[in-house]
């Protein structure tokens, strides 16, 4: 039978996050310097959960020390290792190296310094819950939903608890400070799953101003009672 989600996070949850983090980037790691995914992971996972890089060297090691067997593939009680694009007889040697840049970055404490995040993976965990609100509710169906992008936000502010709003009037502001150029702020915007224009005649950094201000203010049916 399948792992159950439990078994899974116990023995693969923090390799499956270094796997993630290659989505649409190439596995080109060598043994003197880290891919750039796996760079956005040691950046991202350092500022964030400096305590899980630990359990990612040691389950990316478990997993090339003992890949799954006959009976487990039968059983299907393994993880899958995403296609990254390298030959099968590749993988544990790459798993290594993976582990041994971690490993590396643990011992020395070369951490890679604070940056605009460089891949699809980073950009999702830098920015969840932007992600989470342009993805679900601008997307290329967005005009047969709503009338307009106002429309949009709007229901966004009225069906998400107001935490969650506010977590996400944080990440807005968190990427404006970025101080992108705007073809910058178009690709982040992309990236995170945006997939209409912002409406004119704003810039895509000026949408997002705009969106974060809509935002700002609470919503009449949240609050102390008077």
């Amino acid at each position: 039978m399948p792992l159950s989600p439990l078994d899974h996070d116990r023995r693969y949850g923090e390799l499956d996050q270094v796997m993630r983090a290659y989505t649409g980037q190439p596995a080109d790691d060598t043994p003197d310097e880290p891919s750039q995914a796996l760079t956005a992971y040691l950046r991202h996972t350092w500022h964030t959960r400096p305590w899980a890089l630990a359990v990612a060297e040691r389950q990316l090691r478990e997993y090339a020390d003992n890949p799954p067997g006959r009976l487990r593939l039968r059983l299907g009680e393994f993880y899958a290792i995403p296609d990254v694009g390298l030959p099968e007889t590749d993988i544990q040697q790459w798993l290594f190296r993976l582990a041994d840049h971690i490993k590396h970055s643990l011992e020395t404490g070369e951490v890679p310094p604070p940056a605009t995040p460089a891949t699809h993976w980073e950009w999702h965990a830098r920015f969840p819950e932007l992600g989470q609100f342009l993805g679900g509710w601008f997307s290329q169906d967005m005009p047969d939903e709503f009338d307009d992008l106002d429309a949009a936000v709007d229901d966004y502010r009225a069906s998400t608890d107001p935490h969650l709003v506010a977590r996400l009037v944080g990440e807005l502001h968190e990427l404006l400070v970025l101080d992108l150029d705007e073809s910058d702020y178009a690709l982040a915007v992309a990236e995170l799953g945006m997939e209409v224009d912002a409406p004119a005649p704003y810039s895509p950094s000026g949408w997002l101003a705009r969106v974060a201000e809509q935002l700002a203010t609470p919503r009449a049916d949240y609050g102390p009672s008077v």
